[in-house]
């Protein structure tokens, strides 16, 4: 009895695969190859031709001011770079202090505001105000410095509260105008001065020197809103400004969005954006 089972399985295999071999032999039999002929000419669809159509720039090659890119904040991340070699300071009496750089913009994030990356807005305007005035390019050697960095370019005492950790600072210079940044100065009484946003606001519009002693021999420019020093030659070199030139140094004390003055906060420098 067992076996009867088993026979009708192999019975209705063999059944099937004869089927198949049938199937297969009639196929080929039946199969009937020929050319597909047409005219050099015919088509059942004429797509229409390729016109050709230009890239799509990125901002920063079309949001331009004049001829060069326009200044966003991602100008001014922080110039560190972690391949720096350490850097030593002698201390007389004392043993030397070693300061090493940090990694830059690859290691951490600009400062933050609301949870998003924030240099104050009036730094990007008066730069590209500069910029599309002159027609010449902004170079910014320092915008955002975290502290790491910071220490690293000029470990002194008075440079531990630099407003560049909190993004509300920005040294620069204007290429093909290196030796006028007087003329750069003037400009940026003229952002102030012809500006619809402050028209008839004397605390914006009129800037008054700054007669007091400075780290600069000239005596710096000031409004409610920032603060402008001229950086001669000589004068305020530190890691982040080896050229030669004279260079600009724009600092912010009034957010006009907070309605606060902007002061060097440890929290904000030291806690304040992401690492990574």
């Amino acid at each position: 009895m067992r076996l009867v089972p088993i026979l009708l399985a192999l019975l209705l295999v063999s059944c099937s695969g004869a089927d198949d071999a049938f199937s297969d032999a009639t196929r080929r039999r039946n199969q009937v190859a020929n050319y597909i002929d047409r005219y050099h000419d015919e088509a059942l669809y004429r797509p229409t031709p390729p016109v050709w159509q230009p890239p799509e720039g990125y901002p920063w090659e079309t949001q331009g001011t004049g001829k060069h890119p326009r200044i966003t904040k991602e100008y001014f991340r922080c110039k560190g770079c972690e391949y720096n070699p350490m850097r030593v300071v002698e201390q007389p009496g004392a043993k030397p202090v070693y300061y090493a750089d940090c990694g830059g913009a690859e290691r951490h994030s600009l400062p933050l505001r609301n949870g998003e990356e924030f240099i104050y807005p009036i730094l990007i305007d008066v730069l590209n105000y500069v910029q599309e005035q002159t027609g010449h390019r902004v170079v910014i050697t320092a915008g955002h410095r975290c502290p790491e960095h910071n220490r690293y370019v000029d470990p002194s005492k008075a440079n531990s509260t630099s407003k560049h950790m909190v993004g509300a600072e920005v040294s620069f210079y204007v290429q093909g105008m290196e030796g006028a940044p007087e003329a750069i100065v003037e400009l940026i009484l003229a952002f102030y001065r012809d500006n619809p946003k402050y028209a008839g606001q004397k605390e914006y519009t009129q800037f008054q020197r700054y007669d007091k002693e400075t780290d600069v021999s000239t005596a710096p420019w000031y409004n409610k809103e920032v603060f402008v020093k001229i950086y001669r030659a000589d004068e305020g070199r530190d890691l982040d400004n080896r050229h030669p030139y004279p260079y600009l140094s724009i600092q912010v004390r009034y957010d006009r969005d907070t309605q606060q003055r902007v002061q060097y906060q440890w929290r904000d420098a030291n806690r304040n954006y992401h690492r990574w």
